[in-house]
């Protein structure tokens, strides 16, 4: 059986429902109030002293973190509970029952000045949610180190098919009103397909080493609104430049690259992302 921490959230979600449709034995967790038969209620700001994985389980993957900059900025201890030592201490628990377990990191753990980051890169984070994801990964590969069975694996901006923002700016522009995007702002977008293969491939391979995933290269969010627009043939002059600078937003949200070097996935596995402006496109393509 595989447990997911963290089942309310687009990674969680998905992959349960990708190892369900497989045959696949799941269990997930939720921080919410249990609705349904088949998740657990496990806060990882508080995990119980008594608590235990469901019978069966053989693998894990901590997909539940505290995740925007400026909620992590506005609350850093509150975020620290969750994204450090509930995810340190649910990790201690499952290694110590010979549980492989996968945590979910971010290119925020670096600064973003050089594009391509080593995976053994020294870490460099500017945002409190990437020092808190930094920690945590420091804890666990200090584990990974005394053969604890622990993973690591870092993602840039995941695109699932639905993207909000994307659909918003595609029916705003069907609809003939402008649509405002950031020229400063880059990401190196990842299909949620190849996030869910990626992490099935740790998994069961029960992979105990540090693992990138992101686009091959950085795009503006204004390109992407762009290319949305001649795909859809809307008015190019409908999309106009905004600046993330003026805004004020928290540190790191505007770093200059965001893509790591992936070839370990692609060479393990063959788990390749397509070039930016495909992932973009892919938005609009039902899920499969």
């Amino acid at each position: 059986m595989i447990l997911i921490i963290g089942a309310d959230g687009e990674i969680g979600r998905a992959l349960a429902a990708d190892l369900r449709a497989s045959g696949s034995p799941v269990a997930a967790t939720t921080r919410r109030a249990v609705t349904a038969p088949r998740l657990i209620n496990l806060d990882l700001a508080a995990i119980p002293a008594d608590w235990t994985p469901p019978a069966g389980t053989q693998a894990a993957c901590i997909t539940a973190a505290v995740a925007r900059l400026a909620a992590c900025e506005a609350d850093p201890q509150g975020a620290a509970r969750i994204n450090v030592d509930g995810a340190i201490a649910l990790t201690e628990g499952l290694a110590a029952r010979g549980i492989y377990t996968l945590f979910l990191s971010t290119n925020q753990v670096f600064d973003g000045s050089v594009p391509n980051v080593a995976a053994d890169a020294t870490l460099s984070p500017v945002s409190v949610y990437g020092r808190q994801k930094a920690q945590t990964e420091t804890a666990l590969r200090a584990m990974m180190a005394q053969g604890a069975p622990v993973g690591i694996l870092r993602l840039s901006k995941v695109v699932s098919p639905g993207m909000p923002l994307f659909v918003t700016w595609r029916d705003s522009l069907a609809a003939g009103v402008p649509i405002r995007a950031f020229s400063d702002m880059t990401f190196a977008p990842v299909p949620a397909a190849q996030v869910i293969a990626a992490i099935k491939a740790m998994l069961y391979a029960r992979a105990a080493t540090v693992a990138q995933l992101t686009g091959p290269r950085d795009i503006s969010y204004l390109e992407a609104a762009q290319e949305i627009a001649l795909r859809h043939g809307f008015d190019p002059a409908l999309v106009m430049a905004a600046s993330a600078a003026e805004l004020g937003l928290a540190p790191g949200s505007i770093p200059a690259h965001t893509t790591l070097d992936s070839r370990f996935l692609c060479d393990s596995w063959r788990i390749l992302v397509p070039d930016a402006l495909e992932v973009v496109n892919g938005a609009f393509r039902p899920a499969a």
